[in-house]
């Protein structure tokens, strides 16, 4: 392993003890130095971000690269001040994670048990493409406390390396602000040095595609929190308002094809399928999405409807193409969804409550909707601010991962010299185990 790449870590893990102590006015303070240098700094920003796409236009001609990648790497005049500095800010005005009291209770007169949310510490983030998620995922990280080890694709190489440095130079020598709280990782050997990195980094987010996810998993001892693919569904039930059912279709399939929380499977109930399904096709062809589907929906497609194979149902596209199915209603479309889905994203289209409710509770993703489009599945659209990723795990942290998603827990207990030996013998004291309405505070 390269010397370098230690170092790295072993400076992350001191800035991360710097970090957690740090206040909300030391962090909010830095992130507010990276929104101006961001804005002051713009056209060092373009420069670069011109030489990735120019990259990024002849890969693709060559086959190596797909549109939609190309596309996630723009960072022109409109995106950096409206969606990226916009971004900055809002995570500097988002309520702070660390040191709220989650739970109070007092053991007895005077000695009282608090649960503090506190930073998890070093997070490495491995993702693809966009150079604006290296932004976010890094105010999210300095917001929350954390040191970060990011790892961008190398078509955004320009662009990452730039934005990194601009960063770090904004937050250097700030209060409560440590050098090294950010490192940028650019050669893919170095990702691979990390995964052994286990004492120094706590938590490993890959953002990227199912290969990616899965190497990373089966290759280190850091717990992992991410997703693999994002195969999203939207179920029209037999209950289903047809013009709710049309826009949601629709919607969640075109609004933005590349991203993880669009549809790439639709499930119609047999009996609105000669109703419904023509329309629903129709609209989507004429929009420029590829439809396949089984035989039903080929019957009911009107000549536009491409026969899926059984590896369609398991497919995340990225693009605009999608399968459609008919299923005979409810249940065989939550044994479908629960087969075939990624536990990301899925939702019903239908009027009838029951329905609803059978689907809400019975279908396994983080994420499960009702007359919704999938794309709201989203850290901002949620109300969580800026996201790092959307997570299908079980474990800490589910659906769109924001800075809750960003801090652990400790257990921080206050005593007047209590022991635990009073609480045995013949005259043992008890347990009052009484839960307090009181913070901890810390500093007091």
């Amino acid at each position: 392993m390269s010397d370098d790449i230690r170092a790295g870590a072993e400076e992350a893990r001191a800035a991360a003890l710097v970090l957690a102590q740090s206040t909300e006015a030391d962090r909010n303070g830095a992130l507010e130095a990276i929104a101006a240098a961001l804005e002051e700094n713009a056209e060092e920003i373009f420069n670069a971000n011109h030489l990735d796409l120019e990259a990024g236009n002849q890969l693709m001609a060559e086959g190596k690269l797909t549109e939609p990648l190309v596309h996630r790497l723009k960072l022109d005049a409109k995106k950096l001040p409206q969606e990226v500095v916009v971004g900055v800010r809002s995570v500097r005005d988002q309520e702070d994670p660390i040191g709220k009291t989650q739970m109070a209770t007092e053991l007895d007169e005077g000695l009282n048990l608090y649960r503090v949310s506190v930073p998890i510490g070093v997070i490495g983030v491995v993702f693809e493409s966009r150079p604006d998620a290296l932004v976010q995922i890094a105010c999210l990280c300095l917001k929350s406390g954390n040191a970060v080890l990011l790892k961008g694709g190398s078509e955004a190489l320009h662009s990452n390396r730039v934005l990194a440095q601009i960063m770090q130079n904004a937050t250097r020598g700030l209060p409560g602000i440590p050098q090294g709280w950010m490192h940028l990782l650019e050669a893919r050997e170095e990702v691979q040095a990390i995964l052994d990195l286990h004492h120094l980094v706590d938590l490993l987010i890959p953002r990227g595609g199912n290969d990616l996810v899965q190497h990373i998993m089966n290759n280190t001892k850091i717990p992992v929190m991410g997703h693999a693919d994002g195969i999203c569904h939207v179920y029209v039930d037999a209950e289903a308002d047809a013009h709710k059912a049309r826009r949601i279709c629709l919607d969640s399939k075109t609004q933005y094809p590349a991203v993880c929380n669009a549809a790439e499977t639709i499930l119609v109930h047999s009996e609105l399928a000669e109703e419904l399904l023509p329309d629903i096709v129709r609209d989507l062809v004429g929009v420029g999405v590829e439809v396949r589907g089984d035989e039903a929906t080929q019957a009911y497609g009107g000549g536009r409807v491409k026969a899926a194979s059984e590896a369609d149902w398991a497919t995340e596209y990225l693009d605009l193409i999608v399968s459609i199915k008919v299923v005979s209603g409810l249940e065989e479309a939550i044994d479908h969804i629960n087969r075939f889905s990624s536990h990301h994203t899925d939702a019903i289209v239908t009027e009838d409550g029951g329905a609803a409710e059978r689907f809400l509770r019975a279908v396994d993703s983080a994420s499960a909707l009702h007359n919704a489009s999938t794309r709201f599945a989203d850290g901002f659209r949620y109300g969580l601010g800026a996201e790092l990723g959307i997570s299908t795990n079980r474990l800490h942290s589910r659906g769109p991962v924001g800075l809750e998603g960003l801090v652990i827990y400790k257990y921080v207990l206050e005593g007047g010299g209590h022991i635990v030996g009073d609480y045995s013998g013949d005259n043992a004291r008890t347990y009052s185990h009484r839960r307090l309405n009181s913070s901890w505070k810390r500093g007091r």
